[in-house]
């Protein structure tokens, strides 16, 4: 949905608020309880073959997606009818399923209804016609049937009802238009909230606010601590009137950068002397394990209290919210409850109407993202803040990989209910075929201990095909029992159901291994992983969807590594900014008689342990101390407590939940004293903010390069063949990316002063040291 506008002193004829007919519909006929049971519907992919069969058997006068529109008042309607038939004067809604049709609820016949009626009364006026048959199609992409059902409707009755439809949207949308003109108003006239920028910020503000006026792409690589969070923000919000932008979606990969972003929020919109609060409308969306106030219940009616009646209060709900204009996490829940639906589902709804909203990469990125998906169906002008951008490499490859064990077909076909048996024997016995004749010891071995790993010239299309037949009857299963699967079962379900939607995607971006593994009497069994290794072609349509997006971060060089992998535009700006600290403010060591490689590091244990004792005697404090590995980290710190128990010694420990990360940074209070070990490229390694003497120094024990394994070798050939640096896209560049970010938390501010020791003789090598950040010069060779 967005917003008309136009130049001072033309004619006021042009409507001023314009909406799809899907958001339309789904803002007015949507009705009773929020139900999940009828899904998962279809995939992407499969929903276009599907239309396509059904087009493919009509005649030759059928008319594909045609494009319509049409207005009423200030309303602008517009949308893609699926098809319409001439010589029947039948228009066609196509939609794709799986399952018992009978089975859909009630109000999701009701919502198709009322697009194929908006849709006609569109077909109609433009046409002139005084009557269409309506159809809404239900194609099964399973048994590739059609189910019919048909209506015969006049002119009149279908312009009614669209009035209704639009009456009932033109006091929301003028609601939306008013908002739009104050926000605009506001914004125009936004200031930066302090008196001065940082050293640095400016620079970052100003390339910003240049790359969304011209609708450009942007890399920034700006050092932390230069307020990289609000020098991004700001100038994005004052860009947004003049660009037209409707939404700016700030995405983060960690919980501290969407804290962050939202304090940054909170400061820009808070009221000033001279103004009243920005009416700025904020979004934090927040996944849906941790937003759920009932995880043992189902998603319907008929099981969960706060989806009973869910369209009948979401109105009430929807305009609590608005009013409330920032919605974090606590204050969704509350507008939710107050209202007694779901708070995950309202975060969904609020998405369209919200101006910033704040979540994770996955929301724009992914297969299923939301973000982006309403951005494309609602034609949205959009601003994107990718922040930390450094971490979207690793995190879109997980979005676009999938993986499945062998052993959770055999635990849930010995389990699962009699209607599945076949389908699950049939994988089970595709599967053995895959590993027929394979044992550990036939596999080829590039190194020792890699003899289960192979890398498959192909997809296994026989396995394919039964793990999608195995989906679709699974999925027909929940239809009749709609309470759910078992834990096991549900889990190989939705593992079953990613890897067949990756497996429709696969190309030369990919790899298709298997990790085969000893079995029972002399068999294998396997694991099998269709692994994302350049995500550019997955990412490039997310950004040329937007009118301008931003990548930030304080380790973003090379800048064509990110380039490459990302599927940056080619008109991409890129932004460098000066570092406001100097290298009078930290010491910088490398110690190049230390070898961390893993043949020797059982020798430089010792050596580590004596050059962190030696530092702290000199100038006692919190350091921080950064291995590769728990194991390493384990076994340095057992070392150092051994040799020196009256040094405060704490370390990062497997899986620390949420509490016991914020115990470990508690540990470091100002002025204290003492060492905590963590691993780099974990939790610790960015992301934390320890200012002042709260940390003094780092040591970094490692050049942080991905394990040498077959899979990261794999990596480097196919990345050496399509770019030409396999070694450095594969283990180089992700390596030292780690070790800048763990450097950088030891200086946060111009009045920080510290120490960061690197430890491994490779850091000492040219190539290496030309990496490392321009600022850290004077190095020093102890």
């Amino acid at each position: 949905m967005t917003e008309s506008t136009r130049q001072a002193g033309e004619v006021d004829n042009t409507p001023a608020y314009s909406v799809a007919v899907r958001s339309l519909c789904e803002f007015t006929a949507k009705a009773g309880d929020l139900d999940l049971r009828f899904t998962p519907s279809p995939s992407a992919l499969e929903g276009i073959a599907g239309h396509a069969v059904v087009a493919a058997r009509r005649s030759a006068g059928y008319q594909r997606e045609i494009a319509l529109n049409g207005e009423y008042g200030q309303l602008r309607i517009r949308g893609r009818a699926d098809g319409y038939d001439p010589e029947r004067n039948q228009l066609e809604e196509i939609k794709t399923f799986r399952g018992d049709l009978e089975r859909m609820p009630a109000n999701h016949r009701a919502l198709h209804w009322a697009q194929a009626k908006v849709y006609g009364a569109l077909l109609c006026r433009e046409r002139d016609l005084s009557e269409v048959r309506l159809a809404l199609v239900y194609f099964d992409i399973v048994s590739q049937r059609e189910h019919v059902l048909s209506e015969m409707h006049d002119a009149a009755s279908l312009q009614a009802f669209f009035i209704d439809q639009c009456q009932r949207f033109l006091a929301w949308a003028g609601q939306e238009r008013s908002h739009r003109q104050v926000r605009d108003q506001a914004l125009g006239t936004l200031r930066f909230p302090y008196p001065d920028f940082r050293r640095g910020q400016r620079s970052l503000a100003e390339t910003v606010y240049k790359a969304a006026s011209t609708g450009r792409c942007l890399m920034a690589q700006a050092p932390t601590g230069i307020g990289k969070t609000l020098g991004t923000l700001f100038p994005l919000l004052k860009a947004m009137p003049g660009q037209q932008l409707d939404r700016i979606f700030f995405l983060a990969a960690k919980t501290p950068g969407r804290q962050l972003a939202l304090q940054a929020l909170t400061t820009l919109t808070a009221p000033q002397p001279d103004r009243e609060a920005l009416p700025l409308r904020v979004l934090e969306l927040t996944a849906r394990d941790k937003a759920c106030e009932h995880p043992d219940k189902a998603c319907h009616g008929e099981s969960c209290p706060l989806a009973s009646g869910f369209y009948d209060r979401l109105p009430k709900a929807r305009q609590a919210a608005v009013e409330r204009g920032t919605l974090d996490r606590a204050a969704l829940r509350d507008v939710a409850l107050s209202h007694g639906i779901c708070p995950y589902y309202l975060g969904q709804e609020m998405a369209r109407w919200s101006d910033v909203v704040v979540g994770d990469y996955h929301y724009y990125f992914d297969f299923h993202a939301m973000l982006y998906a309403l951005t494309v169906a609602n034609q949205w002008r959009v601003g994107v803040l990718v922040d930390e951008a450094h971490n979207l490499v690793e995190r879109a490859r997980g979005m676009y990989t999938a993986q499945l064990d062998q052993t959770a077909v055999k635990a849930v076909r010995r389990d699962a209910p009699s209607a599945l048996g076949k389908a699950l024997t049939r994988v089970d016995r595709q599967w053995r075929t895959l590993n027929d004749g394979q044992s550990i010891q036939d596999v080829s071995s590039p190194r020792p201990g890699d003899e289960g790993y192979r890398v498959l010239a192909e997809l296994p299309g026989k396995l394919v095909t039964a793990l999608q037949q195995a989906v679709a009857a699974i999925t027909d299963y929940l239809t009749e029992q709609p309470d759910g699967l078992d834990a096991a079962l549900q889990t190989f379900y939705f593992e079953a159901m990613q890897l067949c939607r990756i497996a429709e995607t696969f190309d030369s971006h990919s790899l298709c291994d298997l990790t085969l593994r000893p079995g029972r009497r002399g068999s294998c069994v396997s694991t099998l992983c269709l692994r994302n290794v350049v995500p550019a072609g997955f990412l490039a349509p997310r950004f040329d969807a937007s009118h301008t997006s931003v990548l930030f971060s304080a380790t973003l060089s090379p800048e064509l590594y990110y380039r490459d992998l990302l599927g940056l535009p080619a008109q991409t700006a890129w932004l460098e900014t000066p570092s406001p600290f100097s290298a009078e403010q930290v010491t910088l060591q490398i110690v190049d008689r230390i070898s961390t490689r893993y043949s020797h590091r059982a020798a430089s244990l010792e050596p580590i342990v004596e050059i962190v004792a030696e530092q702290y005697a000199a100038l006692p404090g919190n350091y921080l101390v950064f291995l590769s590995s728990f194991e390493y980290l384990e076994q340095v710190a057992a070392r150092f407590q051994a040799r020196h128990p009256d040094i405060p010694c704490w370390q990062q420990a497997r899986r620390m939940d949420e509490a016991a990360r914020q115990g470990f940074l508690d540990r470091f209070i100002a002025r204290g004293q003492g060492i905590g070990f963590a691993v780099l490229g974990g939790a610790f390694g960015e992301g934390i903010d320890l200012p002042g003497d709260r940390l003094i120094g780092a040591f970094i024990a490692t050049l942080g390069l991905p394990q040498l394994n077959p899979v990261n070798e794999q990596f480097r050939q196919r990345l050496a063949t399509q770019f030409g640096a396999g070694y450095e896209y594969a283990y180089l560049y992700p390596g030292l990316q780690k070790v800048i970010q763990a450097a950088g938390r030891v200086i946060r501010t111009e009045q920080d002063r510290g120490v960061i020791t690197l430890i491994d003789d490779r850091f000492a090598q040219p190539r290496i040291r030309r990496l490392l950040p321009g600022w850290w010069t004077g190095l020093k060779l102890p």
